[in-house]
């Protein structure tokens, strides 16, 4: 370790590598709130953060695991369910009279297409007013679950057992991989007739 009367010790959450400082001094300057997206495995959080002096402030927060009030029986780890998220926050928020804020994305290395833009798009199909460079979207085919709908398909008619095995889950929750679209405008419709 560094020593001498020059060196000073950086902050504990900068030496473990939880916050990058010079990054949330720039979205603090704006002095809008934040729209912060985190993501796991199975889930994704969508969050409306306030700066104050004493620590920020949690406005509004969803989880896709939120999603399920609202029948959904999808994977909630996915783009189709990082949209929907994005999307019922933007509805809670908007309730709240919130109509501005910047993206948040914290440490994540981001690629186009990803489940943070997934997470993005929903949001401002929501109606919330974040700067944003739309070609960092998903493809709106990858958003309604297309993908899903059509590999279902294919692996039912070449490999029924693969089909059971990968598609276990949802399969489970008595829903057909193959109607995935039609389920994901449903639960959106019942998101925006109870929030919209």
């Amino acid at each position: 370790m560094a020593e001498g009367p020059r060196y000073v010790v950086k902050y504990r959450r900068r030496r473990k590598g939880l916050t990058n400082y010079r990054k949330r001094l720039e979205l603090l300057k704006s002095g809008k709130l934040r729209f912060v997206v985190r993501k796991s495995n199975n889930s994704v959080v969508c969050q409306i953060i306030k700066y104050t002096p004493k620590g920020d402030e949690t406005l509004i927060s969803v989880s896709s695991l939120q999603l399920k009030k609202y029948g959904y029986k999808g994977h909630t780890g996915n783009i189709p369910a990082a949209y929907l998220t994005g999307y019922l926050c933007a509805l809670k928020a908007i309730r709240k009279g919130i109509n501005d804020a910047i993206l948040d994305t914290g440490l994540y290395n981001l690629t186009k297409g990803c489940r943070i833009y997934a997470a993005l798009k929903g949001a401002i199909d929501g109606g919330l007013n974040i700067p944003h460079d739309e070609k960092v979207f998903p493809q709106e085919r990858v958003v309604q679950g297309y993908h899903i709908a059509d590999y279902a398909k294919i692996l039912k008619a070449e490999n029924p057992e693969e089909y059971e095995r990968k598609f276990s889950k949802i399969l489970e929750n008595k829903l057909e991989p193959e109607n995935f679209v039609e389920h994901f405008q449903e639960v959106k419709k019942r998101i925006s007739g109870e929030h919209g």
